[in-house]
This record gives C-alpha cells, sequence and structure tokens, in this order.
C-alpha cells in the first residue's frame, strides 16, 4: 500500500512523532493506522526505558486536599529536567495522581514494593477462606493467585483503574506522559491522611 503525505501528517498530528517516524511506522504497519500507531507507542516505550537510569531530581510536589479537608494527598513526581516540571501536562498528571491517591487509596506505587510477607499473609487468608468454603485442593492455587491479582489492582497505584477512565490504569497514563515528553519519570512516593484515621 501507498502511504500518502495525508496519513503521514494525520499519524503525525495524532502522535507528535516525526515526519521520519510516521512514515516508518506506517511502513512497518502495512499502511494500517491503528497498527501504525502502536508502533511508534512501542519505540517511544523502549526509548523510555533507556531513559529509566537517568537522574530524575526535577518534579513537583503536588497537595491535595479533598471533602473540605477530610482527606489530603502530597505526592512527589520526578522528572530529568527543569523544563519538563514546568510542562502543563507535567503538572497536570501530578494533580491526577493526587486525585486517584486520594479517591482510591493505594497502598504502594509498583507491584515490587508489596512486602514479601504481605503477600504471603494475603495468599494464606485466600487459601483459607477458599477451604472454608470447600473448594477442592487443586484448585486452590488459581484462587490464590485470582486473589492476589485483585488484591495488587486495588492495593497497587500503577494497576489501578484510573478514576476518570476504568479502560486505562495509571501504568497507561504513565506511559502516555513518558512518550510524550522524553523523560525519565519517577513517581518517587505519597502519603494519604483521612481525618480521624489511626496512623499505620
Amino acid at each position: 500500500m501507498a502511504i500518502t503525505t495525508e496519513m503521514i501528517k494525520q499519524l503525525r498530528e495524532a502522535t507528535g512523532a516525526g515526519i521520519l517516524d510516521c512514515r516508518k511506522a506506517l511502513e512497518q504497519a502495512g499502511g494500517d493506522y491503528e497498527k501504525a500507531v502502536d508502533y511508534l507507542r512501542e519505540k517511544g516505550l523502549a526509548q523510555a526505558a533507556k531513559r529509566a537510569d537517568r537522574t530524575a531530581s526535577e518534579g513537583v510536589i503536588e497537595v491535595y486536599s479533598h471533602g473540605n479537608g477530610r482527606v489530603a494527598v502530597v505526592v512527589e513526581v520526578n522528572c530529568e529536567s527543569d523544563f519538563v516540571a514546568r510542562e502543563a501536562s507535567f503538572r497536570h498528571f501530578a494533580h491526577e495522581l493526587a486525585l486517584q491517591i486520594a479517591a482510591a487509596s493505594p497502598q504502594y506505587i509498583k507491584e515490587e514494593d508489596i512486602p514479601a510477607e504481605v503477600l504471603e499473609r494475603e495468599s494464606n487468608i485466600a487459601a483459607a477462606r477458599a477451604r472454608e468454603e470447600g473448594k477442592p485442593e487443586a484448585v486452590i492455587p488459581r484462587i490464590v493467585e485470582g486473589y492476589l491479582n485483585k488484591f495488587k489492582d486495588e492495593a497497587v497505584l500503577m494497576r489501578q483503574k484510573y478514576i476518570r477512565d476504568e479502560a486505562r490504569t495509571i501504568q497507561d497514563l504513565y506511559n502516555e506522559l513518558v512518550v510524550a515528553l522524553k523523560e525519565n519519570i519517577i513517581i518517587r512516593r505519597f502519603v494519604r491522611w483521612e481525618l480521624g484515621e489511626a496512623s499505620s
């Protein structure tokens, strides 16, 4: 299929990628627009992975208060340059994270942050519950796996469904930002307080 200037222009407007990158993506995808978009996203994520070891010491600390001061969130998001730290899309992402944390109460940023003893405790709870319900021993490992996946989807910020669009996760939002800004971005830490809540 012939790659037209119009096809390249359309892809470029949608993705922000360079003309040559758009042409190559369309050639690789045989003119299929959706496949070309996927190709560019994958390429962008691969470039982002290469940047992951670069120092990210700039950024923003976003403070959000919800429900007339009943819930407060502080989240630190880092990037490599002061220029990106001032970008509207970067600031918007930090704000959306704070809203997400206020609404969905994650406990961890990434899956790797969950302590082994927490996973073991959750596994034991799931297995005990399955046995109590009389489930056959052979299916218990699958039940435990399903339970742990559900636990991670709720407890891990990056795995949570985005509160504004349940078809996307916070990881999807993060990936889109990294591809667009072409910088290493780190969600460094967060804290969430709720009025009357006992401190852990």
